[in-house]
């Protein structure tokens, strides 16, 4: 079963970085277990391939539930992008959709509003670039030969 973390209310905000081919990193704030750092093999979707997305979930509730469904999730999370797009399915309305295998084949999936996420401007990518580098540094070592599994049905 998928963990889309209180349909998504439980998700604050963060970045994911894609400037590297083959990885993703990133961080993501969760309601009561706050920042995880991501580190995850494989690319975005063609629509923003190669760029630094960041979000910021206006329907986020900080509340104690969160704790007992997630407080115990991987942290850092490592593992493999199943799908990455601000378009995910030809038959939605494209929206932000972020779905993601841990390396404990977790399954974890985060779908967004369309105005709650944006490509990050050049301008914009000091921060990012800093902690992009330290988790990139931190996490490499820490990711294995990938596991096989079913991909998705989705495009």
């Amino acid at each position: 079963m998928a963990q889309k973390f209180g349909n998504g209310r439980w998700v604050q905000k963060g970045f994911l970085d894609n400037r590297v081919d083959g990885t993703i990193v990133g961080q993501i704030v969760f309601a009561v277990v706050g920042p995880v750092d991501v580190y995850l093999r494989g690319n975005f979707k063609a629509d923003i391939v190669g760029q630094v997305i960041q979000f910021q979930n206006r329907r986020f509730e900080d509340e104690d539930l969160a704790g007992q469904v997630i407080g115990d999730m991987e942290n850092p999370q490592i593992g493999d992008v199943n799908l990455i797009s601000f378009d995910p399915h030809p038959n939605l309305t494209p929206h932000p959709y972020i779905e993601w295998f841990s390396t404990r084949k977790n399954h974890y999936r985060i779908e967004l509003e369309p105005a709650d996420a944006w490509i990050v401007p050049a301008s914009e990518m000091g921060g990012i670039d800093r902690v992009s580098r330290t988790i990139r540094e931190a996490l490499a070592g820490q990711v294995t030969e990938r596991p096989t599994r079913e991909p998705t049905d989705w495009v």
